[in-house]
């Protein structure tokens, strides 16, 4: 086996642990005001959606693997390689600095750089079209809130609330696993050489993840489920329902989006439908100025060590 596909295959499996580091307790995270649904049920139920799902719907993992950037091109699995090692440094400096960010994101930029930098062909409409998606995901995700917010609180009581957030968990994690979890197969995908979704890669994929998961659930629920507002349990219901609803629409599309941002938006919407003042705008500011430096951060990054990468591998 070629050195490069190891190191992608190293590398994937390092990227599947940190999406469930980064996503998988952002997930979780609306719902630890209404304990109803265990953290090892809810990891478990993860686990098992983002392993299925993808062999019955993979659109999202073509557009990262086939729509960004020649990946299948020579040179590709280099390209993907740098792409994500890059998108996962800026992840990590950006959480580091107290601004927590979108992995996917940083994938969009440090694909789309990673191949400018190496000379594959790069599609810049497709591009263009995943940015527009992505920066219309929380705007939804917050309007879809807003509206639900007020339903909630007029027809359900504690025992029908505890049914809706079952409701909103499942329809959140069936959207993850159709969109937003399949960054993590695309990376596999190039590296094995699937254009498909065989079990066992989405079974890996899976597992790695609920670990990642398992162990970012205390740090990556803070964030979301005490920073951004004065949160009760409807709130998280209601933005569980509406991530899911939008992210869910834009899989069907075949269009990437992040599940944290469409909950963080769902989460200000349902603050901002029972008054302003229950969001903490400062942190909602925090975390919008590191999603707007992440993409171009992961590109540049990611341009620049493709291009120096390549330039090194023509003197070997």
């Amino acid at each position: 086996m070629p050195l490069e596909t190891v190191v992608l295959i190293g590398v994937a499996g390092l990227f599947a642990v940190v999406s469930g580091i980064n996503d998988g307790g952002a997930l979780l995270a609306t719902g630890l005001k209404l304990p109803v649904i265990r953290p090892a049920v809810g990891i478990l139920a993860l686990v098992l959606l983002v392993t299925v799902v993808p062999l019955v719907a993979h659109q999202v993992a073509l557009t990262f693997v086939n729509r960004l950037a020649g990946f299948h091109a020579p040179g590709g699995q280099a390209a993907m390689t740098v792409a994500v090692l890059c998108a996962l440094a800026v992840v990590f400096t950006l959480s580091a600095k107290g601004r927590p960010t979108s992995l996917t994101l940083a994938v969009v930029g440090g694909l789309t750089g990673a191949g400018l930098g190496w000379g594959l062909p790069v599609s810049g409409g497709s591009v263009a079209l995943v940015l527009v998606f992505g920066l219309a995901a929380p705007f939804v995700g917050a309007l879809l809130s807003w509206l639900l917010i007020r339903l909630l609180v007029r027809v359900t009581d504690a025992p029908g609330l505890a049914r809706w957030h079952w409701a909103g968990f499942l329809l959140q994690t069936l959207a993850y696993a159709a969109n937003d979890g399949q960054k993590m197969l695309a990376v596999f995908m190039i590296a094995l050489g699937f254009q498909g979704a065989p079990l066992a890669c989405t079974s890996l994929v899976a597992v790695l993840f609920g670990l990642g998961a398992l162990y970012g659930l205390p740090r990556a629920g803070r964030t979301l489920s005490r920073e951004i507002i004065v949160s009760r349990p409807a709130h998280g219901v209601a933005a569980e329902l509406a991530a899911g609803t939008a992210v869910l629409a834009c899989a069907a599309l075949g269009m990437p989006v992040s599940m944290t941002q469409a909950v963080a938006g769902g989460l200000v919407g349902a603050g901002v439908a029972q008054g302003g003042g229950r969001v903490r705008w400062y942190a909602a500011v925090k975390i919008v100025v590191a999603w707007l430096l992440t993409l171009p951060l992961s590109g540049l990054l990611a341009a620049t060590a493709a291009f120096v990468l390549k330039g090194l591998r023509g003197t070997w």
